[in-house]
């Protein structure tokens, strides 16, 4: 199981392990009623983004003690990131961690958005780095003690799942390191996001080869740049990102060398 196809099933596993029998001795959250199982249900199987945001106000407004509270605010916050609504994915992740301070999933959600959309000359380039690096420090406490979402996964299933999780807490935070030009940091967390990972996120490897390159370690940024554009099925865009920099490691090699006489 990948670390992606993880989250985007993470609803469904839950959903798919939960009865509205009342069963005190349940472990794990529970709809308290059909109704709220219903509305749940058609959160989960929304097919777009505004279909899976109205769905989740509704549990929101209609069943205001659900044990699902951040669950909802959290898929909420994922919609509004596929809608490339930052503000509004931003607001529902914290809403999702302040109703639930260890949920990894909204941490690692807010770390992402954050850290990957700051730029140089923004005013609040700081706070922002900081914001991301909380976040994906507080997402890191709370994986290896976090608990099965779903009793049909096997151990080695759930172990691999937090493997690709604190992955890409490193990912986040070698993002941040990237963007404070601490680039020997950027390298030692993104080094760990790939190489600790069950599954390497394509976007963490092409990161790397660019952190070797501002690192100076033009050798390193190539052989990670050939393992990123040897991938099956890799997107093209991320073929075309390796080979930038596998163009660009190779020009900075060529002008650092000693001219021939």
């Amino acid at each position: 199981m990948t670390k992606r196809f993880f989250l985007a099933a993470l609803g469904v596993l839950t959903l798919a392990g939960m009865t509205f029998a009342q069963d005190k001795q349940a472990a794990g959250p529970r709809p308290k009623s059909k109704a709220e199982y219903d509305a749940l249900s058609k959160m989960l199987s929304a097919t777009d983004p505004d279909s899976k945001i109205a769905a989740g106000e509704e549990v929101i407004t209609n069943f205001e003690k659900t044990e699902f509270k951040s669950f909802v605010f959290y898929s909420i916050a994922e919609a509004y990131n596929a809608k490339k609504d930052d503000v509004k994915a931003i607001v529902y992740g914290e809403r999702a961690l302040e109703a639930d301070p260890k949920s990894y999933e909204a941490a690692l959600l807010l770390a992402r958005t954050i850290a990957s959309k700051v730029r140089d000359n923004d005013l609040d380039r700081d706070e922002r780095l900081n914001q991301a690096e909380k976040y994906a420090k507080q997402a890191m406490e709370s994986i290896p003690g976090a608990v099965k979402m779903n009793a049909n996964m096997t151990d080695a299933q759930w172990d691999d799942a937090k493997k690709d999780l604190m992955a890409e807490g490193h990912q986040w935070l070698g993002v941040v390191a990237f963007n404070r030009k601490k680039f020997d940091v950027a390298v030692a967390e993104l080094t760990m996001a790939v190489n600790d990972a069950h599954a390497p996120d394509p976007a963490a490897m092409v990161r790397l080869a660019q952190a070797d390159n501002k690192a100076g370690k033009f050798d390193d940024a190539i052989a990670m740049a050939d393992k990123v554009m040897a991938l099956p099925n890799l997107q093209p865009v991320f073929k075309q990102f390796a080979q930038a920099e596998r163009v660009r490691a190779f020009g900075a090699k060529a002008a650092a060398a000693p001219a021939k006489q």
